[in-house]
């Protein structure tokens, strides 16, 4: 294969993936697709001796560097809003992400609003990026209803603030187990890296099953409706 050839593939490659960088959803993914498509862009400007092109993506690989610095090296603040039964702005949210719940999570969600139903968004450096539903009715277990993170935050940060101590929200020492709806394969995938088991529920259906007490430590566990947890905030 001659010279220019090689340089011909690497050109293509390099618009592949600046191209793929635009399709993606996840923030930091597009910043770290994005980036190595200028940089080998720019390896392919300056084989050919395309300067402009050169100067031009150096530039884009400044921006994303920029950026994937911010993302990567702060640290987020993660906190728990608790909102009220008839919440508008649940109800907006709900619409607003229905088809991406159900094309990539719970096919068969459908939000229905009971009194002994937790319903909480977990915001990121203020901004809803996750949004919890559970149920709990006095047993023992917690019925998850609905896990979601919105697409430009699905990196698990959420996830992994949602089932800690940080999150309190299973910090009542009577909830010893969660219970999960399969859904889909990525979702079942997202709920074995929590930590979810597969078996069988009471109407013999399959259901993703958590212990509690398999959490990162679970010291000072309080109740789920104490008023006074840190992270926990009401909203209309």
């Amino acid at each position: 294969m001659s010279a220019a050839a090689v340089y011909e593939l690497i050109g293509y490659l390099g618009s592949a993936l600046v191209v793929a960088s635009l399709s993606l959803k996840s923030i930091l993914r597009l910043r770290i697709v994005g980036l190595a498509g200028a940089v080998v862009f720019c390896t392919y400007a300056t084989l050919i001796s395309a300067y402009p092109i050169v100067i031009t993506n150096l530039v884009i690989v400044g921006i994303h560097s920029y950026y994937l610095r911010q993302l990567l090296g702060s640290k987020p603040v993660f906190t728990v809003l608790e909102v009220r039964q008839g919440s508008r702005y649940l109800e907006h949210f709900i619409d607003h992400y229905l088809d991406d719940i159900r094309q990539e999570f719970l096919p068969d969600f459908h939000y229905e609003p009971k009194p002994d139903r937790y319903r909480a968004f977990i915001l990121r450096d203020m901004v809803p990026a996750g949004l919890f539903i559970c149920d709990f009715d006095g047993t023992d277990t917690g019925q998850i209803q609905l896990d979601y993170v919105i697409p430009a935050y699905r990196d698990l940060k959420v996830a992994h603030f949602l089932y800690s101590p940080s999150s309190s929200i299973f910090a009542d020492p009577r909830i010893t187990h969660l219970e999960s709806p399969p859904g889909t394969r990525q979702y079942r995938e997202y709920l074995i890296r929590m930590g979810f088991t597969k078996t069988t529920g009471e109407d013999g259906h399959d259901v993703y099953r958590l212990r509690i007490a398999d959490l990162p430590s679970q010291t000072g566990r309080r109740s789920v409706a104490d008023p006074h947890r840190e992270t926990k905030a009401s909203s209309e």
